[in-house]
Parts: C-alpha cells; sequence; structure tokens
C-alpha cells in the first residue's frame, strides 16, 4: 500500500512533513517527501492530499458490554466503531457479566477479540466480583494476557486493599485505573448538584498519594473536577507516576448540557462547572492530563429513555465522535496543536500500557488513521449499537476517511 501526499504527523519525534508513506506486509517500510515514492505493479493508492496521516487512534477506556450485556453493544460493534472513529487499539473494562475476576472470563473475551479487525486489549478486575473486599489473583490473570487492572465503574473505598493492589500491579510492571468517587458524599449519580467534585477530590488526593507511596502506575480516569486536576499536577511534581485521562464530553460540555439533553449528558462522574471545564483545558494544554479517552458507554435508547432521569444509567458513546470533539473544541480555538492532540489520543496511552503505537516511523506496525481536520461533518448514524450521545447532529470538525491497522484498511469513507 502506498499513502501519497498526505500531511504526515508523529508526536513522539515532533515529525510534521508532506510526505508519501509505503507499506509491505503490515510495516512502514518507506518514508519520503511528497511526490517521491512510485507505486508498484498493483498496488493499492491511497490519495491522501489535504488530509493528515497520524497514527491510529488509542482509546485506554471503553465499554464493550461483552460477555453478559450484548443488547448495548458486543466485541464486534464496539471494534467497527472504534473502527470508524480512527482508533486501531482499545482498552476494555472489566465490568462485563461475568466481571473479569478470573483467567476464563479474560481468556474468552481475547480469543473472540483476536477475530476483530482492531487490536482490542482486556483489563482485569481488581476486586473479586469488583465488591471491593478480595483482590483477585493478579498473577494469573496477568498470565491470561490482562494488560492492566480496574474496578472502573464502581470506586475502591478500601485504603488498605488498594494500597495492595498497587503494590502487587507494581510488581507485574501493569497501571492500575480508578473511578474516583467517594459514595459518601453521593446523593445520586450524574449530575454536579447530587454527586459534587468533593467526591471525586478526596479519592484523587488519596490514589495520587499511594501512587507517591507504592510507586504504583496509576491513572485517574475521567477526570472532571478543577481541584482533582490540581492534585495531579501536585503529585506529578512530587514525582509520583500518575497519568490523568480526560474525556471529550468533559473537556466540551458543563453542567448545563444536562437542561438540553436529558439522560444523554447523565455521566459519572457527571458534567461540571465551566470552571472545571476550564481547568481540564488547561491541564491539557500542560500536560497534567496525559490522555483523552472516551469512557465509551453504550445503552440502549429504552434504558435512556425512563421516566425518571436518575432511574437512567449513565454514560455515553463516544468513539465515533472523539476524534472530532478533539478538533473542534481543542485544536480549532487554539488550545492544542494537531500534534499535540495526537500526544493525548495515541502516543501517551500507548505509552501507559507499553504499546508499539503512537508513532510513525519506517519499521513500526502500520497503524495508521487518515483523516481532514477541516471538513465538517455532522453525526447521525453510528457503527456501534448504542445512540446515546449529545453530539448526534452537532456541526463538528474532522472527518475520518481511512483507519488502517496492521497494514490493513478497515474504515473507509
Amino acid at each position: 500500500m502506498l499513502i501519497k501526499n498526505g500531511l504526515i504527523l508523529s508526536p513522539d519525534t515532533g515529525l510534521q512533513t508532506h510526505g508519501d508513506l509505503q507499506i509491505t506486509d503490515g510495516i512502514i517500510t518507506r518514508i519520503e517527501t511528497s511526490g517521491t515514492l512510485t507505486p508498484q505493479l498493483g498496488e493499492q493508492v491511497i490519495d491522501a492530499s489535504s488530509y493528515v496521516v497520524a497514527p491510529g487512534l488509542v482509546d485506554i477506556h471503553v465499554h464493550f458490554r461483552d460477555p453478559g450485556l450484548t443488547y448495548k453493544e458486543d466485541i464486534h460493534t464496539g471494534a467497527m466503531a472504534a473502527a470508524a472513529g480512527g482508533f486501531t487499539t482499545v482498552i476494555c473494562m472489566a465490568n462485563t457479566k461475568p466481571v473479569v475476576d478470573c483467567p476464563e472470563v479474560i481468556t474468552d473475551i481475547l480469543t473472540r477479540a483476536e477475530k476483530e479487525p482492531v487490536r482490542i486489549l482486556q483489563t482485569g478486575a481488581v476486586s473479586v466480583g469488583m465488591k471491593g473486599e478480595a483482590l483477585t489473583d493478579f498473577e494469573a490473570l496477568a498470565a491470561a494476557g490482562a494488560c492492566g487492572f480496574t474496578d472502573d465503574g464502581i470506586p475502591l473505598t478500601d485504603e488498605k486493599l488498594t494500597e495492595q493492589a498497587m503494590r502487587r500491579a507494581k510488581a507485574l510492571n501493569l497501571p492500575l485505573s480508578f473511578h474516583e468517587e467517594d459514595p459518601a458524599f453521593i446523593e445520586k449519580s450524574g449530575t454536579n448538584r447530587t454527586a459534587p467534585a468533593i467526591a471525586e477530590d478526596v479519592m484523587v488526593a488519596r490514589d495520587c498519594m499511594l501512587s507517591l507511596y507504592t510507586g504504583a502506575v496509576i491513572d485517574i480516569q475521567h477526570i472532571s473536577s478543577k481541584n482533582s486536576v490540581a492534585l495531579v499536577r501536585m503529585a506529578k511534581a512530587l514525582g509520583a507516576p500518575v497519568f490523568a485521562e480526560a474525556t471529550p464530553h468533559h473537556f466540551t460540555l458543563t453542567e448545563d448540557a444536562v437542561e438540553t439533553y436529558g439522560t444523554y449528558a447523565k455521566m459519572n462522574p457527571p458534567l461540571r462547572t465551566g470552571e472545571d471545564r476550564r481547568a481540564i483545558i488547561e491541564g491539557l494544554i500542560d500536560g497534567t492530563i496525559d490522555c483523552i479517552a472516551t469512557d465509551h458507554a453504550p445503552h440502549s435508547t429504552a434504558e435512556k429513555h425512563r421516566e425518571h432521569f436518575f432511574d437512567a444509567p449513565s454514560g455515553i458513546i463516544g468513539l465515533e465522535t472523539s476524534l472530532a470533539l478533539g478538533i473542534t473544541s481543542l485544536v480549532r480555538p487554539g488550545h492544542l496543536t494537531l500534534s499535540g492532540l495526537m500526544e493525548k489520543m495515541s502516543l501517551n496511552p500507548a505509552k501507559l500500557y507499553q504499546l508499539q503505537g503512537g508513532k510513525i516511523a519506517e519499521g513500526v506496525p502500520a497503524d495508521l488513521v487518515i483523516f481532514n481536520p477541516n471538513e465538517e461533518f455532522i453525526p447521525s448514524k453510528y457503527q456501534s449499537k448504542a445512540e446515546n450521545t449529545p453530539f448526534t447532529g452537532w456541526k463538528l470538525y474532522g472527518k475520518v476517511h481511512y483507519t488502517i491497522c496492521r497494514g490493513e484498511i478497515l474504515w473507509e469513507n
């Protein structure tokens, strides 16, 4: 395959040049200036004029609901949603039914995931049944293929158990990801009024200090509070190996969106104030927040349309709008460069999980996204089984035209 005349971005080296890129047997074999390379007989050619050629996106926080909740999403539809959004690697959370707390479950998931076009990695649960009472067998889960550990969706309230989890994960050189909402401060989940920022802040403070104490690499998931951003910034200054992720909905929307979009703006943690949103953007700018992750959370239409707001489940889909929201909300207003956005969406997520992704260079796997950052589009239909998103009908910039994984085109539009 030959990709010609694209603006090639590689955030690891700062490469930003118009060029040609050749792929052989799933590997990038040559990168030259535009017009240098000519196609071999029968070689597929993509004209990337006016397009950006960037590393395939890496999402460290998705829910594919498989096994057990496949009326919402399954491994295949999740993979296709990822491909449509420019993602070539995704990290699935462990809150399936059954929970991913034993080798048998993770083996089943990874065996089926091998058949999908994108790279699907699977976390293991921190606690048995995600009950927060006893640790899972980290070593057995890692041997079965777990790429990290998380009880995402349910906060770990036992401090000693959390410390023990960090020590076990550190010994395996694998990251832990934390959903930070202390239930002691939450009246009802899903709004800033009933689930205030203090619920997040106290747990972020605890886990940042435990990371500093134990040396464990941790990820603060879907950060939503200005004080939590400040706490992560402080922890990093102290030397704690802390990563933090922000979602597109938290850097794009505020709590006011609940009035407009109802349950399609109901999240855990909730959308917060304009001040919190600005702090998240500032954290992305200065590097306090390392990664952009979708927290792709499919739900059925019937579930999201329940009569009472608080009876509906929290979360939205995000894989197919994430890149465009990054461009629309961060790049076009001048908060991040395109290369900076790719750092948050490919390079840094790959670093957290010690993956090869996030780079374009000769000799590396050909995982790529090709998109037009200036092209408008309006999301209306999705590859996901679900449609629970407030961004349907928005005018966004940054249409994905090709997603390539292992040198094969997964998505063309």
